[in-house]
């Protein structure tokens, strides 16, 4: 993945800002450069109140679900959607990659109805530190959501509304418990590139290969370790997941080619795995007997998990590839590339991809499939998901339209609910849609 130097960081401002296409649009949408600025503080206390979140009454109401008011502005929605389309630069390290990418794709129908909006909370920011990197949203139930909002990690509740303050990393963080191999010295100062939450354990990975270990059900930080001290160590990537003997383990995806297997319960590294280029993320197939790897590379791999040793690779991308994901058929997985494409495969023919599914704008960045395999989310940098009917051969899809940088998306363990976090100076947001049933009695328990 890219480093902050050259034209990369040049081309930061450019992505994270929405093109002022007029003065209306300028006064609303102002001020969206990466940087801090003195007014940061008034603005998070702006959109701490409730009454900036649009709940779903108000949204069939006609109400915009962002809360954007285009009646105040000298361009309509659709005026600037179409703006939005012609004039959003998407990152390519691969020159024209995505314009090579369109021959194969899938032609998908519109109009599925799989997940209702429920709510905008304005309430809780969401915030992105690169701009490749977009996991830091996670779901544990159909209500708590977990998510970086600047230096922290917070929970937040979507029946409460309320937010809470997990780990904080704007200062010095260290374990509080002792742990052989646990840098016991901590971290200052850490910045979050990824995050992932599950079975009660959060693991945030940081710009210089840092790994923080929190356990959601007990004080304090019990681990912490940094993968390397390369100059190239920023951590792209963690999963969670539970080994075959029960035991919890999360693997680091790294900038300096290494993917790192960690046990949790000895709290120790188990592997360590080196490839050609740097991983930008890896996924474990449910059975735990295959990783899939992708990266600074066209060409992802699908390798043994004991080993490391290549099974196949997987040719069919253009550009580098930042997002994996597994159905949990343990026979299909998904692949998101910076060629605007998310690319389907079947491990028993890596010959080539079964489908590819196209983006409007951008980087496919985050691929999630729902815990039953009925629907799988692909997260574009901004403004887009598309939720895929999966059981029907990704024939048709839901895409949900918004406007702003995504910093992740989430399904709910039991599918019930899709969390997408939206950064943006004005609009940043926690969007929560929920899974549409033939039985609305349940509304009334949400």
């Amino acid at each position: 993945m890219s480093q902050y130097q050259g034209d990369d960081a040049e081309y930061m401002a450019d992505e994270y800002e929405m093109e002022d296409v007029d003065d209306d649009m300028d006064d609303e949408f102002r001020g969206r450069e990466m940087g801090g600025s003195e007014s940061d503080v008034e603005e998070y206390e702006h959109s701490n109140n409730k009454s900036n979140d649009t709940t779903a009454t108000q949204a069939r109401s006609g109400k915009d679900i962002q809360g954007i008011p285009w009646d105040r502005l000298s361009i309509t929605r659709e005026k600037y959607r179409q703006t939005r389309l012609e004039q959003y630069k998407n990152y390519e390290n691969i020159p024209h990659s995505g314009e090579g990418s369109g021959k194969d794709c899938k032609v998908t129908k519109k109009g599925g109805s799989y997940y209702v909006f429920r709510r905008n909370s304005r309430s809780v920011k969401s915030t992105i530190l690169h701009f490749q990197l977009r996991n830091l949203v996670w779901a544990t139930s159909k209500h708590d959501v977990y998510l970086m909002s600047h230096f922290s990690v917070v929970h937040w509740s979507s029946l409460t509304c309320g937010r809470n303050e997990v780990l904080n990393v704007s200062g010095h963080v260290a374990p509080s418990e002792k742990h052989p191999g646990s840098l016991l010295e901590g971290f200052t100062q850490t910045q979050v590139s990824t995050l992932s939450v599950k079975d009660k354990l959060l693991v945030a990975g940081g710009f210089q290969g840092e790994l923080i270990c929190k356990h959601l059900d007990r004080p304090g930080i019990s681990f912490c370790s940094r993968t390397t001290y390369d100059d190239n160590a920023i951590t792209n990537a963690v999963e969670i997941y539970a080994s075959s003997s029960g035991a919890v383990h999360f693997t680091a995806s790294n900038n300096d080619s290494g993917v790192r297997d960690f046990d949790m319960e000895k709290f120790q590294l188990s592997k360590h795995f080196r490839f050609p280029w740097p991983v930008n993320h890896t996924s474990l197939s449910p059975d735990g007997k295959l990783l899939t790897i992708v990266g600074d590379n066209p060409e992802g791999m699908l390798v043994d998990s004991q080993t490391g040793k290549t099974v196949k690779p997987l040719c069919g991308h253009l550009d580098f590839s930042f997002a994996s994901a597994w159905h949990p058929d343990g026979v299909t997985f998904a692949t998101g590339n910076q060629d605007k494409t998310c690319r389907v495969w079947d491990v028993r023919n890596l010959s080539k991809s079964v489908a590819v599914l196209k983006g409007n704008l951008g980087a496919i960045r985050s691929i999630r499939y729902t815990s039953d395999g009925q629907y799988m989310a692909m997260a574009e940098p901004a403004d887009f998901v598309h939720v895929y009917d999966v059981k029907n051969g990704y024939e048709k899809e839901q895409e949900i339209d918004f406007f702003g940088e995504i910093s992740g998306v989430s399904f709910s363990p039991d599918t019930e609910s899709l969390f997408i976090g939206v950064w943006d100076r004005t609009y940043g947001s926690l969007l929560e849609y929920g899974r549409c049933r033939n039985y609305s009695y349940l509304d009334s328990l949400i």
